[in-house]
């Protein structure tokens, strides 16, 4: 029989440098226990009977009893808010409008085109390559980043409610990424204090031992 601690833990399905680091964060900075499963990248791909999990076969997927989740922002704050944590903002708390913003920001705004950059630049097969679009994305990127540069202009440590939320991690991994896409050079500043402040914290480097423990040791920095 399997064990009933084991199988009532949550389940998140990872690839390193994907949008389920998100997840994976949020598990750490909470504190909850879950099972890791680590794919290579990309799954669809790479493990095919992942499609029997998520006929998607995107990342992440996220398992917690009947509930089955694949947006890595939604994940974050459904994970605060079923424990109750300071990581999600309520709804008559000031700073509630900002954080439900960042969230998508993080996801639509600032990693989009990110991923579309990446897909018809470093990822793209032999052919298929179009740097124009490469370029122009990674633009849109840069320009988009400015917004938040402009909130922490004034020495702000965090980007909602003057404390660290699930909205710093959604904004968080967009800016990681960006080192890894070759938009590094649009974090200098203030940009660049913020996330060396988000990689200092304790949860970050759980996160990141937990996917290097899985068997990912290229994940982005």
């Amino acid at each position: 029989m399997p064990d009933p601690q084991t199988a009532a833990r949550p389940r998140l399905y990872h690839c390193a440098a994907a949008r389920s680091f998100r997840c994976l964060w949020a598990l750490e900075e909470l504190g909850r226990p879950y099972d890791l499963v680590v794919m290579p990248f990309p799954p669809r791909y790479a493990a095919p009977e992942y499609l029997e999990d998520n006929p998607l076969g995107t990342i992440p997927l996220f398992l917690d009893g009947d509930v089955r989740m694949t947006e890595s922002v939604a994940i974050c704050d459904y994970l605060a808010r079923k424990a109750g944590s300071d990581l999600a903002i309520a709804t008559d708390e000031p700073g509630f409008g900002d954080y439900c913003d960042l969230l998508s920001f993080g996801e639509a705004t600032l990693t989009t085109p990110q991923t579309v950059s990446l897909r018809y630049g470093r990822f793209a097969r032999p052919g298929e390559e179009r740097p124009e679009i490469d370029q122009d994305y990674r633009d849109v990127f840069q320009n988009r980043v400015t917004r938040i540069a402009d909130r922490l202009a004034d020495g702000s440590e965090y980007l909602a409610a003057g404390r660290f939320t699930m909205a710093d991690i959604s904004i968080g991994y967009a800016l990681i990424l960006a080192g890894f896409s070759g938009n590094a050079d649009a974090l200098a500043g203030p940009l660049a204090a913020y996330l060396d402040r988000l990689k200092a914290r304790d949860g970050f480097k759980r996160a990141r031992a937990a996917e290097k423990a899985g068997g990912q040791p290229d994940a982005i920095d």
